[in-house]
């Protein structure tokens, strides 16, 4: 499949993933009588466990479900909800703990963690290793500890229920999950890209245009129709701050399912459609950052507003990844810089 799931699947199947108990009710706490303000509960029916990964994925397998880890950091506003949007509806909640284990794993957390291979380590050097950079990333496994589905950010309930359904029912290696989920909530033919009159026109010739730019490459992957696409372009990229950034980025807009021909970053000829699956690519809109030196940065694959999309268009212009590679910690100090400033910071706008 994709470099990028199999890139991870590497490191689940060779590095550690967990121990230490998992208390539901104690995530949060600080300090005896104390909890932490940001922190948000788990539902009561996530598995309680010693985050002895090789314990967990048998007794999963055994009782018929699939082991799905879920990473969270407190005062995550996508992480509550997903908790409160999503769990809170009774028929997700009841098909997830019908054919899932769930286990939380806080992406800073200090807990031990037991792998598949037995070492062990923290729950934040684990985070750090597999490259969570943003939270909640869900990873559901299969029998043998593979990973089925990646889910990198937040998944509205519709498109949730589709992952579920996806990864419960086995379907991971006849299909990927964007063709899955084409085929059973497919999208009429009629519809249109959506784009700018200032980005990249076909045909796409990618790594001639990088270095002749010398800008770092937008990639943005839609489909047609796309409700989530239309609202990124009606409001979020239509945005005068939004639009001042673009303009340090080389962008292109691409339909997943089109055979239109393509050079990539890298100087390989494909399809639009090719690249998107080498890519992994699960939902729509995707937005992929490359560097100027062809390689992908970091992606925006699962619903973020405003503040989160703009973050990571400065991360990626400024450079900033070359000496933060995390970028939960370089959006934290933005926050907090603009917080210093007087100016109030709006997660969810």
């Amino acid at each position: 499949m994709a470099g990028y799931r199999a890139a991870f699947r590497l490191v689940i199947l060779l590095l550690p993933v967990w121990s230490a108990p998992l208390a539901g009710s104690q995530q949060g706490a600080l300090e005896e009588g104390m909890v932490n303000p940001g922190y948000h509960e788990s539902p009561p029916w996530f598995r309680n466990s010693f985050l002895d990964i090789r314990e967990d994925l048998a007794e999963a397998t055994a009782e018929g479900r699939r082991l799905m880890l879920y990473f969270y950091q407190d005062g995550c506003p996508y992480c509550k909800k997903l908790l409160q949007d999503n769990f809170a509806q009774a028929e997700i909640a009841e098909k997830t703990r019908k054919s899932f284990d769930v286990i939380a794993i806080n992406m800073w957390g200090d807990r031990e963690v037991t792998g598949l291979n037995g070492e062990a380590m923290t729950e934040k050097a684990f985070a750090k290793r597999v490259r969570v950079m943003f939270t909640p990333t869900l990873v559901m496994l299969d029998e043998d500890g593979e990973v089925a589905l990646r889910i990198n950010g937040y998944f509205p309930p519709h498109r949730f229920d589709i992952a579920l359904d996806y990864v419960s029912g086995r379907h991971e290696n006849a299909l990927t999950f964007a063709e899955y989920a084409a085929k059973v909530s497919p999208a009429p033919a009629s519809g249109a890209l959506r784009s700018d009159p200032s980005w990249l026109k076909p045909p796409f010739r990618f790594a001639d245009g990088m270095q002749a730019s010398g800008k770092p490459l937008l990639v943005i992957f839609e489909q047609k129709p796309c409700q989530a696409c239309d609202e990124l372009h009606g409001d979020i990229l239509s945005r005068e701050d939004s639009q001042a950034r673009l303009t340090k980025f080389d962008v292109a807009v691409l339909d997943m399912w089109s055979d239109e021909p393509v050079q990539t970053p890298d100087g390989r000829d494909v399809t639009a459609r090719s690249w998107a699956q080498d890519l992994d690519v699960k939902y729509t809109p995707a937005l992929v950052f490359f560097g100027t030196d062809g390689k992908e940065v970091i992606r925006a694959d699962a619903y973020l507003r405003t503040f989160h999309l703009q973050s990571l268009m400065d991360y990626v212009a400024s450079g900033a990844y070359r000496d933060q590679p995390e970028f939960q910690r370089f959006i934290s100090a933005k926050a907090d810089a603009l917080r210093e400033q007087g100016v109030e910071v709006d997660l969810m706008d």
